[in-house]
This record gives C-alpha cells, structure tokens and sequence, in this order.
C-alpha cells in the first residue's frame, strides 16, 4: 500500500465533518431577535469564565452567532450579566 513516493496514502474521510455537523439552535426554534434581557438563553452561550463561547462550539450559525454576541454584551453592559468571574 506504500505509494510512489515511499509513503502511506493519505486517508481523507468525510465522517468527521458529519458528526460535528450540528444545526443552529436559533434557526430550529425559528426565534429572529435575541433578546439581550433573556438572560437565562444568554448563559446557555457563555463559559463559566464569562466568555462568549465560539460557534463551533455551540453550533450557531455566523448570523445568529453575530446576534448572540451583540446581545451578550448589551447585557453585561446593563449589569445582567458579568464581565468576568472571579
């Protein structure tokens, strides 16, 4: 199985981009605008350093990731949610 060059083929498998495929959250639950005052969704999208976590990791698309983090940081800035734990 060695190839011309004296190495082992690359194995290309597309059976890891189907198991990390996952579908917006936002976009299931049809919701348009996220709401800077629902702050229980809004933890749902922070670590417990208080950081916006990423879109790979929570599976939101980029315009609902765009709107999430817009609406994470109205509410740090009205106090409802923190900038950092200590």
């Amino acid at each position: 199985m060695i190839s011309d060059n004296g190495r082992w083929p690359a194995i290309r498998s597309s059976k890891r981009s189907e198991e990390r495929r996952m579908d917006c959250f936002f976009c299931q639950k049809g919701v348009n605008n996220i709401d800077y005052k629902d702050i229980e969704l809004l933890k749902r999208f922070v670590t417990g350093m208080a950081k916006i976590r990423g879109k790979k990791r929570t599976g939101v698309c980029a315009s609902h990731q765009r709107r999430l983090s817009q609406a994470i940081k109205r509410a740090r800035f009205l106090a409802l949610l923190p900038f950092t734990n200590k």
